[in-house]
């Protein structure tokens, strides 16, 4: 406690405009020093705590969330589709095109087609 009184006393003298030695204003500034890396542990334990509790309720409500998709995924799939497409040197949209091509030849909707696998046939392996 003692090293506080000093410091005030040297804080007292430096607002006064009184000259403070040497001894008197390196404590006060060791005080100074001191202080702030309180505030700012106390502000580093205050923003952990927080990150805390917000990852907590999160992952609270992802489990709800994927809790509630298992038990209502099967009723929202549309009667028809199943199972992935094996693409053969074809992009994502060019399969989406042709799928979308052949779904409107057939004047048949999308969902009640199977497509196994799309592969892109040159000239050549014609």
């Amino acid at each position: 406690m003692l090293p506080f009184l000093m410091a005030a006393e040297a804080a007292d003298a430096a607002a006064k405009g009184t000259k403070i030695a040497i001894p008197q204003g390196l404590l006060l500034a060791l005080v100074g020093f001191v202080l702030v890396l309180i505030v700012l542990a106390l502000l580093m334990g205050f923003i952990y705590l927080l990150s805390y509790i917000v990852r907590k309720i999160e992952s609270a409500g992802k489990k709800a969330v994927s809790a509630q998709e298992t038990g209502s995924a099967s009723a929202e799939l549309a009667p028809g589709s199943s199972g992935d497409i094996k693409l053969y040197n074809v992009d994502d949209r060019t399969a989406a095109m042709v799928m979308a091509i052949v779904a409107d030849e057939l004047q048949t909707p999308l969902n009640e087609l199977r497509f196994i696998s799309i592969k892109e046939v040159s000239e050549e392996e014609k």
